[in-house]
């Protein structure tokens, strides 16, 4: 495989963002999230949200209460920690882990070692109870390891975690309690190791940017939430009173 520079990455970086992330997101809130059916209603929660934002128990604001949440939090953020994942190995920048519970491998660009990597998105993404267990897997799939051969000279520091964005002075205790035992490496010393790049983080920041301020969102909050509100209006789960 041909050696890419820098920028040929980044623009294959930002491609797949606008097409597997991006665009995806855009057609899911039109076409999928603006269909009853997708969501399971709890009906006291709805009406007084729909009062929150409309002051008012309306198609418009129960469609608005049950659109907003899925699309601005859980569509986006569930499809971009599983399409990161998908983009290290589709993009051949790491490879798929074969150890439970490491989602990449790759060969640390400036160490030279073998890395296994689990993926975080940001400095805050991790609760106080997933500390124990996550350090309790990776001493478990070292120890486990370290019977086969051919993994004989592995330590603590191949087995990391690599936050994709943010600061060391952004992380969370819970990720600087972890950092005692395995590293937390976190976005430009992350993505130099990842790439070999010592400035690739501050490119792939500027150029994301640049996507982002020229994407077409097709108007998908006010779309999604019209198509939402018509077919609640017409549903006889709800009762507006006229």
């Amino acid at each position: 495989m041909k050696t890419r520079t820098q920028e040929e990455l980044i623009q294959e970086i930002v491609e797949y963002f606008k097409v597997y992330i991006f665009e995806n997101h855009i057609t899911a809130s039109i076409n999928t999230h603006s269909k009853l059916k997708s969501y399971n209603i709890n009906p006291i929660v709805v009406k007084y949200l729909s009062k929150v934002l409309e002051n008012d128990y309306t198609a418009i604001g129960v469609a608005k209460a049950l659109f907003y949440p899925r699309v601005l939090g859980t569509s986006i953020n569930t499809s971009f920690g599983t399409r990161i994942q998908n983009m290290f190995v589709d993009l051949k920048i790491a490879e798929g882990s074969l150890i439970k519970g490491m989602d990449i491998e790759f060969l640390d660009k400036i160490d030279n070692r073998r890395k296994w990597c689990q993926l975080k998105s940001g400095p805050n993404t991790i609760n106080s109870e997933d500390v124990k267990p996550l350090i309790k897997k990776f001493t478990d799939t070292i120890n486990l390891a370290r019977t086969n051969k051919a993994f004989k000279n592995i330590n603590n520091t191949d087995f990391m975690v690599g936050v994709l964005y943010g600061e060391v002075d952004e992380l969370s205790m819970h990720y600087k309690l972890i950092d005692k035992t395995h590293p937390v490496i976190i976005g430009k010393e992350f993505w130099h190791r990842v790439t070999g790049f010592p400035d690739f983080y501050d490119g792939l920041v500027e150029n994301l940017q640049l996507l982002i301020t020229n994407i077409d969102t097709q108007d998908l909050i006010n779309v999604g939430v019209e198509k939402l509100s018509k077919e609640i209006e017409s549903s006889q789960l709800f009762d507006f009173k006229e």
